[in-house]
């Protein structure tokens, strides 16, 4: 693992295993579904699985700003002197564009977060939407059913997964596609 591969572990424990032991088994679980996927992604191995230890860290009480973790996170992100691709990454990872919209934030993480499309974001979204909150593996059909049961129908996760989720399909349809290609 290089430095900053450790230093996003080491971040992520420090900022979630206490404070949000929960998150932490999820982050977990992801941060090793996508040390599975960086065949995939070869020169982006590193970046995908950082951004996979820190892709929640915005849930930690001692980063949250405005309440919405995608923003939260790489604004601190950038802070603890990551590069702004990372930061970018997290900032959009999982349909969190559609969030953002929810939450009158869109225009600002468009504006300091650009989103890419490429098979290191596909795979992060993939790896995260695949995970469920203890850490144990889902479709991305039950991880949606699994959010909207504990948010309920009214709130504003499930309305924006119900706007989002042909898109996430997609990242996701084209993560296995990809993966079809590697023995796993």
């Amino acid at each position: 693992m290089t430095d900053d591969v450790e230093r996003a572990a080491s971040l992520a424990e420090r900022h979630l295993a206490d404070p949000l032991p929960r998150r932490w088994r999820h982050v977990q679980a992801v941060a090793a579904k996508a040390r599975g996927l960086v065949d995939l992604v070869s020169k982006d191995a590193e970046t995908l699985v950082a951004a996979a230890w820190l892709h929640d860290v915005g849930y930690a009480p001692t980063v949250v700003d405005t309440g919405f973790h995608s923003l939260d996170g790489a604004r601190w992100l950038l802070q603890q002197g990551f590069s702004h691709r990372l930061a970018s990454l997290v900032a959009n990872h999982s349909c969190a564009t559609y969030e953002a919209d929810e939450r009158g934030l869109g225009d600002v993480l468009r504006r300091d977060f650009p989103m890419e499309t490429s098979p290191t974001s596909d795979a992060l979204w993939f790896a995260d939407m695949t995970t469920g909150p203890d850490g144990q593996d889902l479709t991305a059909k039950e991880r949606l059913a699994e959010i909207r049961q504990r948010y309920g129908p009214n709130h504003l996760v499930t309305r924006f997964w119900n706007r989002a989720e042909p898109a996430l399909m997609e990242a996701v349809e084209r993560t296995k596609a990809r993966m079809a290609g590697y023995p796993m």
